[in-house]
């Protein structure tokens, strides 16, 4: 059955307790932030009115709690309260049927794979009053940068059919090896992926594989050890970007399957344990006809690696 409006009335054992303790031991498994959410949102009434989160219950209260669905009590609560405050933290944009947030580097979309969950699993865990949200699109567990979660069936369908046209818009930032030069403005090779025995999926450039086409252009350069370049992905292929790289002779900073592990080595002497490769922002059109336009910064231990570049 799907969640209901619930109107709680406060009994004598419970008056003299703040509504936000009340509401994070009334909604078991809901995230802090989610429940401080709907207060500062007005979702919670007490007798039809507005509270604040210190607000103390009285006897005889009537306690207006939102649609929630919460986990069942044999249902594991997967993700911690640290992960879901970063997730909360990191959303750039939000609105009735979609969110985009900056998806940290190491966290994986989704479970699986050995994986119990990934940022799909912890955003259902944070927003339990969004039923219906889906990936629309993804991005490599170890690449950070603007994700998109639809709310609604709607919104996932227009943003696929933009998807498969070209009217999302993605521009990606990658410290790669060497000195890019400013004659390669384009890497246009097909990929094919292949399964390993192991059951790891590696993409390579082959003749029979799928047309692929990035753009790129130099943003710095840091000598002629490495150079920040800005990558728009023209088709969407897996590992698109860090394939088009390597093909061009110059793979990316902390790549595991198609780095330089040498230069990686160095990146991460500086500090730089992570994939540079960062999805820094992307645009599209919403369905009632505005323009979305979102932008992500890759964090602190990109922004010190590059110092220390520029330094060198």
């Amino acid at each position: 059955m799907p969640p209901k409006v619930q109107i709680d009335l406060i009994t004598e054992d419970q008056a003299g307790q703040r509504i936000d303790n009340y509401l994070l031991t009334r909604l078991k498994g809901a995230p802090r932030t989610f429940v401080y959410r709907i207060l500062r949102k007005g979702e919670v009434r007490v007798n039809k009115g507005r509270i604040k989160p210190e607000y103390r219950l009285q006897a005889g209260d009537n306690v207006r709690i939102p649609p929630v669905r919460l986990p069942e009590p044999n249902e594991p609560v997967l993700v911690g309260q640290g992960i879901l405050q970063a997730l909360e933290t990191n959303i750039v944009y939000e609105d009735k049927g979609l969110i985009v947030v900056n998806k940290p580097a190491g966290l994986a979309v989704h479970g699986g794979s050995g994986l119990n969950f990934g940022v799909i699993e912890a955003m259902r865990q944070l927003r339990p009053d969004c039923p219906q949200l889906e990936l629309v699109h993804r991005l490599d567990r170890d690449t950070s940068g603007c994700l998109m979660i639809a709310k609604k069936r709607s919104m996932l369908r227009h943003l696929h059919a933009a998807l498969r046209g070209d009217g999302v818009r993605k521009r990606y930032l990658a410290l790669v090896r060497g000195h890019w030069p400013a004659t390669t403005k384009r890497v246009h090779a097909p990929l094919q992926k292949n399964n390993l025995r192991s059951g790891e999926r590696m993409v390579e450039v082959n003749p029979e594989g799928k047309e692929s086409l990035t753009e790129f252009s130099v943003v710095k350069r840091f000598g002629d050890f490495a150079t920040l370049v800005e990558a728009r992905p023209i088709t969407g292929r897996t590992h698109q970007i860090r394939v088009h790289a390597r093909h061009a002779g110059h793979p990316i900073a902390g790549d595991p399957k198609y780095g330089d592990d040498d230069f990686s080595q160095q990146i991460r002497e500086m500090g730089g344990k992570r994939l540079f490769l960062h999805a820094a922002s992307l645009t599209t059109e919403l369905p009632d006809g505005t323009r979305l336009e979102v932008a992500a910064e890759p964090g602190k231990m990109w922004d010190d690696v590059l110092r220390k570049l520029a330094n060198v």
